[in-house]
């Protein structure tokens, strides 16, 4: 976490955002026994996010699964005019992600497992860009990875001791 305090999941109401869902058949003897997995993201869209993976034989407990892990993996991100507070690049795997602030009225130009976590912070305009591999479960944590390094515009500010209005215009 960002800003080393722990996040009250019992005080935050998330809406959850189901990423992906993979299906698992192992061949026995007796027949086909499936498995699933699900990839969930969770967010309050006020700068709060978390995403989990559940695995059991059911969907509905794999993503009941998920939404139990995902309370546990929670990040504060600084939301600035519905959007993010300066561009970012990060990588998990073979995953690359790349996010830019957008003007209002942009809307959120991302796709898949992207949009899913942006929209679950609250930003409301955005321009990202996925590179490399489009495993969802890479592409999330890589997506979470750029946000989690956002640094509040407002503590910058604070640190460096000037107006807000200089951090911005440099």
């Amino acid at each position: 976490m960002s800003d080393n305090r722990r996040i009250k999941t019992n005080e935050i109401e998330f809406k959850e955002r189901l990423v992906h869902v993979g299906r698992v058949t192992k061949v026995t003897k007796g027949g086909r026994t499936f498995s699933f997995s699900a990839i969930v993201v969770i967010g309050n869209e006020d700068g709060v996010v978390g995403y989990g993976l559940g695995k059991a034989k059911e969907v509905t407990a794999a993503i009941q699964k998920g939404t139990e892990d995902a309370k546990k993996n929670l990040i504060r991100v600084p939301v600035l005019k519905g959007t993010i507070p300066h561009a970012q690049e990060a990588r998990y795997s073979g995953a690359i992600v790349f996010l830019k602030p957008a003007a209002p009225g942009t809307g959120v130009i991302a796709g898949g497992a992207m949009r899913a976590v942006l929209e679950s912070v609250g930003v409301k305009n955005v321009l990202a860009k996925s590179k490399g591999s489009y495993n969802p479960h890479s592409v999330v944590k890589a997506t979470f990875e750029a946000l989690s390094r956002m640094k509040d515009p407002y503590k910058v500010a604070q640190l460096r001791g000037v107006d807000l209005n200089t951090v911005f215009n440099g």
